[in-house]
């Protein structure tokens, strides 16, 4: 990117503070870390600005859920965000949060004048209320028969199966995500921005190259095309959010509030520094906003972000970068297959430095999904970072150590043309790096350190010292050269190796400039290793953990449709005695979910064909009101076996699958280890 302004702003979209961090979210984060840290290497005065989102019906919900003020559930995983971005190396000059007063100043700030321009109306708005749960219903927590094709269990506002749109009042069929019941149609006055007083200026502002990728335009362009519809921006009580200037049961939409957290954030930091926010934010002031999003959420930062912005005399974007989500071994990341993988479990089996030298080697410029592939993790990291990078190193550093003192001499003359090719190299690097192809990058990096790995071993100087000790210095000085070139080259990518190459090499911070061949006459520092080869045990156990995590609900987000828990819980009357001989009539066998799927017509129920061990069995089991089908498949459960089969309206239920709940709506399922076999008896 060409970029001229003096003050260089990044940004990344805001984690949700609803569940954990996993390697998906990890894509952006280390991506727009990188070009940061390169920024900065290469002079440039660039900060790099994140918070954690924080407001919400999902964050409402799922602390009542769990028992917890939505402040202290917010503040727990925004605690964890921080330690495992910091783990990741995923360096923020400023990492905030969308609940702080701060933020809640300057959305207040943006309503107002939105508000006075004439961009924010007001009107009465039919929506699905659920008088059960005494809240109206946002789109995705209700669910029903698509008004369009007909399909079944659909979302309120968009059908999974023909992909229309609607209003959740058009559903048939409807029912509350939370309790079930039907919701009725009920008026609440709504707060609207009217984007379309601004159609004009966003379509010039999308159709920009300078805005961004081509992909991305030429989406985006399709919903000028379909024409801007006003935007929604409140939301009634009971709601964990801002309250709407002049209201006390209406909230800002979390959409609203949440990219204001770019400005709340930066304020912060400007604070801090002595610096004026308004060098960054102001609508002419000399600043570059660079934003790094994924694709879920490319509508409200081309759409809606901008148009705020400018409407409210603010400096809007200059880029909006779009990267693409992550597949693992080329599907979309799975629970039950083990790789959905969350930050903290990873930490637990590998070096965070492999995930960022691999991510790295797949960045583009453009939009396309990364894939990681595990066997291609495996011989990526070992053939290119361990067998390249950290074997020159470690090839060089203790035999000067060892057999020459510990001192470096000069090159030799015969050196030219290798320091001329480097030099080439440093420049392609640089060049790629400013243009975001992170990956092409990388492989010059890999070349340069396989360049001094041929010439080491081609040079041999564990035979030239034999005769000639200077010669074997000078060759040791050359290939000491291509480590301090690799080490500056890949500092962005890898800070920590970087700082422990430039240690060994006598050197104390580089920058850009640095990336040279001018390295001679010091004296080398204590050698450390680097990086060790992933043997592939280390993946099984993370995918085995992973998997057993997700299958025991220790580390998943609270499904969306969970019903909060009740503020007491008076447990049933204990059932009359029964003897020994009658409960060990009851055969308990562990069985393992082989699919599951909605049952038409049965609102309660959930289809299931589970393994026993010894064949496949269909089981009807109540919790659909509790689990989503998919969530249940891969699970190891336990099924009483013996039972009569019971022939039912929607087929042959041939066993129970045992859970714990309160009522239908708040089950806990009853798990086994995942390395248990099916068909194992229950003692």
């Amino acid at each position: 990117m060409n970029i001229s302004q003096q003050k260089i702003l990044i940004t990344c979209g805001l984690p949700y503070t609803n569940g954990n961090l996993h390697l998906g979210h990890l894509v952006g984060y280390i991506m727009a870390d990188i070009y940061t840290r390169f920024l900065k290497m290469t002079g440039r005065d660039a900060i790099y600005i994140c918070g954690s989102d924080t407001h919400g019906t999902g964050i409402e919900l799922n602390a009542r859920r769990l028992g917890m003020t939505p402040e202290d559930m917010v503040a727990k995983h925004h605690r964890e965000f921080q330690e495992d971005f910091a783990a990741f190396n995923v360096q923020f000059d400023n990492y905030d949060t969308t609940h702080s007063e701060t933020n809640r100043q300057f959305a207040e700030h943006f309503f107002t004048v939105l508000r006075d321009r004439g961009d924010i109306v007001t009107r009465e708005l039919e929506l699905a209320y659920c008088e059960s749960c005494a809240r109206f219903l946002p789109d995705r927590y209700v669910r029903g028969t698509c008004p369009k094709c007909g399909a079944a269990d659909q979302y309120g506002d968009v059908c999974e199966v023909c992909n229309a749109t609607y209003d959740p009042v058009d559903v048939k069929d409807a029912h509350c995500a939370l309790c079930g019941a039907p919701p009725v149609r009920k008026t609440s006055k709504q707060y609207f921005f009217v984007l379309s007083n601004h159609a004009a200026w966003l379509e010039s502002w999308v159709n920009d190259p300078r805005h961004l990728q081509p992909e991305t335009r030429a989406f985006v362009q399709t919903w000028l095309r379909e024409g801007l519809r006003d935007w929604d921006i409140s939301r009634d009580a009971p709601y964990f959010g801002f309250v709407i200037p002049g209201e006390t049961d209406k909230y800002l939409y979390v959409w609203m509030d949440a990219p204001i957290g770019y400005i709340s954030s930066t304020a912060n930091w400007c604070a801090r520094h002595g610096r004026n926010v308004a060098d960054y934010w102001s609508a002419d002031a000399d600043s570059y906003i660079f934003h790094f999003i994924g694709k879920d959420i490319v509508y409200f930062h081309t759409l809606f972000w901008p148009t705020m912005l400018r409407a409210a005399g603010f400096h809007v974007p200059n880029r909006v970068q779009v990267h693409g989500m992550l597949t693992v071994n080329g599907e979309k990341m799975s629970k039950s297959r083990g790789t959905s993988i969350n930050a903290r479990t990873y930490l637990r089996h590998l070096d965070p430095q492999y995930l960022r030298f691999y991510y790295a080697s797949k960045y583009s410029s453009s939009p396309s999904d990364l894939d990681l592939n595990l066997e291609d993790f495996v011989l990526r990291v070992n053939a290119d970072l361990v067998n390249k990078l950290a074997n020159m190193v470690s090839r060089v550093v203790p035999f000067v150590n060892s057999r020459l003192g510990g001192k470096l001499g000069r090159v030799g003359d015969d050196a030219g043309p290798l320091i001329q090719q480097v030099n080439e190299h440093i420049a392609q690097a640089r060049e790629f790096y400013g243009q975001l192809e992170i990956g092409r990058a990388v492989r010059e990096i890999v070349t340069v350190a396989e360049l001094g790995n041929k010439y080491l071993q081609d040079a041999a100087p564990w035979e030239a010292i034999k005769t000639n000790p200077e010669r074997a210095r000078e060759i040791c000085t050359l290939v000491a050269n291509f480590c301090k070139v690799a080490a500056v080259m890949i500092q962005p990518v890898l800070p920590e190796f970087s700082a422990r190459v430039v240690s060994m090499l006598g050197l104390s911070a580089v920058t850009w400039a640095d990336a040279n061949m001018d390295l001679h006459d010091v004296t080398l520092g204590q050698f450390v290793r680097l990086a060790e080869r992933i043997d592939t045990k280390h993946i099984e156990a993370l995918i085995m953990e992973s998997a057993a995590e997700q299958a025991a609900g220790k580390s998943a987000p609270a499904p969306a449709d969970t019903a909060p828990q009740p503020e007491t819980f008076v447990p049933p009357p204990i059932e009359p005695l029964i003897s020994i001989d009658e409960f060990m009539k009851v055969d308990l066998r562990a069985a393992r979910v082989l699919s599951a799927e909605d049952v038409p017509g049965a609102k309660k129920l959930i289809k299931l064909i589970v393994d026993d061990g010894s064949r496949h069995r269909t089981v009807f089991a109540g919790m659909r009101l509790t689990f989503e089908p998919k969530e249940l498949i891969g699970k190891m459960v336990v099924l009483a076996a013996n039972l009569q089969p019971r022939q039912m309206k929607w087929g042959v239920s041939e066993g129970m699958i045992l859970a714990a709940g309160e009522d239908d709506r708040n089950v806990k399922l009853l798990q086994l280890p995942q390395d248990t076999q099916p068909g194992s008896r229950i003692h």
